[in-house]
């Protein structure tokens, strides 16, 4: 069973004899209509409600805080609300952990002053340097009132999924699979990073220990039984475009098959630990603990023995040989940079994430050269062409449906004939030998419908840190006559994504172009919906800058003390605040 952070909920009360008595009942509803808010709305990575742990009583001097505290480091508290309708002691019952994000909800009403409290506690969290998001509602409610307001709730349940995620992250590893990849500045994986803003650790082992397991035979053998055979019956194997004379034979590539199936579970096995090698290969059946990993490949691996394609796209999926199950995140190149965007993604949304290169603009005038036909809807602006060999989920062809729309859903929102059918629309091309010396396959497939995405990258930058970079938009499906000619273009045994991001017709966000010359790195992870708002707050909780983002004002949610920096620049109150406070576990 998985031991995921749970959400503390600190419901503080004016101590006063005669005044806490009339509103213990008030206070607690506060506290349990948050508590039904958020696991009504919210899950674990494994599909279970999350879980929220209601302080023992109300709040109302600093004995009671420290026996909350207690209870909270006991039941794996990992961010932290504080509720009250009233005046109360700041300084004396809030939150005064230092690494756990927290949130104060003040009731907006005018028997009692819940603002007046919510203003003196953030007051006193500002001034010990320990930022706290701020919540109240627009509109005055009746006491009697314990209906949440739709404005309140957004900020509660944002502020929830940032916090769990910051959560989620603290003592795991990222777990790295080689070293450094053609000198992609991503995959030289920085400890001080992980360490300092994400609470993880670095792993590493050696890319030969994949293949000293496969040689020792150090895998479940009964699940690659299982794994082989459903492959060979549901991996559709697309065109080889090798030369004649150059490309694999059959037996050869039923060999790199078994290959890839192999690295996959080893892979696996390598991040998560697998209890059915203790007894024969106990420091194996281990694991190191990772929540993500990378994989080099290119090129000291990919030049003489089957590529990482296979495993990593599988891995990244929502399904496999074993039914529909929570993705494994793995990143192409060992980018741990884009991993770790990655992983901001999928806790933040419970889905796959889409890792990408970002290949190309296509500007319309580049487009109508080449193919002759205008571009319309979403991509009449032009679009970016993101595509990948390695870690593009197979959730991202688009065949998940919502009410007659493409969705990339929670695994276990995946029906049977969805897993199907996105198996269905991919086909798994022998490696380009121009790439891939040594085999493999690649995932071929192409986002169809237009879905509502977001790029996202951290990159690191020297005298700055870790910044990061957001692009809302959607995904375009472009028609067969202009997709046929552009895919042939560049690597049809790829999977292609269109993505027009939203324009603002200022900065980064002029135009398209701009947003593709503004971006950081070679690569970006794509995730369903616009996540733009839970990012900010994210990035925040971490104290990492967002140096590019197209998020409306009004979905931009931070620490109130961010406003002590400046509120009418709000990109450069953010680099000034993250300055300022430092890295989250420094």
């Amino acid at each position: 069973m998985n031991n995921y952070p749970k959400i503390g909920i600190r419901p503080a009360i004016d101590a006063r004899a005669g005044v806490r008595e009339s509103l213990e009942a008030q206070t607690l509803n506060m506290a349990k209509s948050v508590a039904a808010l958020l696991s009504g709305n919210l899950k674990y990575p494994d599909g279970t409600p999350v879980e929220c742990i209601i302080s023992d009583g109300t709040i109302g001097r600093v004995a009671e805080a420290a026996a909350c505290e207690d209870r909270f480091l006991r039941e794996n508290v990992g961010l932290s609300i504080t509720v009250s309708p009233c005046w109360c002691y700041g300084t004396e019952t809030i939150d005064m952990n230092p690494t756990r994000p927290k949130a104060i909800y003040g009731f907006n009403g005018t028997e009692r002053p819940g603002a007046v409290y919510l203003a003196a506690a953030l007051a006193g969290h500002n001034q010990k340097g320990l930022p706290a998001f701020s919540i109240y509602g627009q509109d005055v409610r009746d006491s009697s009132d314990t209906e949440i307001p739709r404005d309140v709730a957004d900020k509660l349940l944002t502020f929830a999924k940032a916090g769990l995620a910051v959560a989620q992250m603290k003592g795991r590893s990222y777990l790295s699979i080689g070293g450094v990849s053609m000198g992609i500045a991503g995959s030289v994986v920085d400890d001080s990073f992980f360490c300092d803003y994400l609470g993880m650790r670095n792993e590493s082992v050696d890319m030969c220990e994949l293949s000293r397991r496969i040689e020792k035979g150090i895998y479940d053998k009964e699940e690659y039984k299982r794994a082989i055979t459903w492959v060979r019956a549901n991996c559709i194997e697309g065109e080889d475009r090798n030369p004649a004379d150059k490309q694999y034979s059959r037996e050869e590539k039923d060999a790199h098959w078994e290959y890839c199936v192999k690295m996959a579970l080893i892979t696996k096995d390598l991040m998560q630990g697998n209890d059915k090698l203790k007894d024969d290969f106990a420091e194996e059946s281990l694991g190191h603990n990772a929540i993500l990993a990378g994989f080099q490949g290119q090129r000291q691996w990919t030049d003489y023995l089957p590529n990482g394609d296979f495993m990593e796209a599988i891995l990244c999926s929502s399904f496999d040989w074993n039914g529909r199950r929570a993705p494994i995140l793995l990143a192409t190149e060992n980018d741990s940079l884009n991993g770790a965007s990655m992983l901001f993604g999928y806790l933040l949304t419970n889905t796959a994430q889409i890792f990408c290169d970002v290949r190309t603009y296509w500007s319309v005038d580049s487009v109508k050269r080449v193919t002759g036909k205008a571009l319309s809807g979403r991509g009449q602006n032009g679009f970016i062409h993101l595509i990948n060999s390695g870690a593009a989920a197979l959730d991202g062809c688009g065949e998940q449906k919502e009410n007659g729309e493409s969705v990339i859903k929670p695994f276990w929102q995946i029906t049977d004939d969805e897993a199907d059918r996105c198996l269905k629309a991919t086909r798994w091309c022998p490696a380009n030998l121009g790439y891939f010396r040594g085999g493999g396959f690649s995932s071929a497939f192409r986002t169809k419908g237009e879905m509502p995405m977001t790029m996202v990258r951290i990159n690191l930058v020297k005298g700055v840190g870790p910044v990061l970079q957001i692009a809302e938009g959607y995904s375009v499906d472009l028609p067969d006559d202009i997709h046929d000619i552009i895919d042939k273009r560049t690597d049809p045994t790829w999977p292609t994504t269109y993505f027009a991001p939203n324009l603002t017709s200022k900065g980064a966000f002029t135009d398209v172009y701009s947003v593709m010359a503004s971006w950081g790195a070679n690569h970006c992870s794509l995730s369903y919906g616009h996540i733009g708002g839970e990012l900010i707050a994210l990035a925040s909780m971490l104290r990492i800058p967002v140096c590019m983002h197209n998020v409306p004002d009004k979905k931009i949610f931070r620490p109130s003390a961010w406003a002590a920096f400046g509120t009418e620049d709000r990109e450069s109150a953010d680099f000034r605040a993250c300055k300022a406070y430092g890295a989250l576990y420094e």
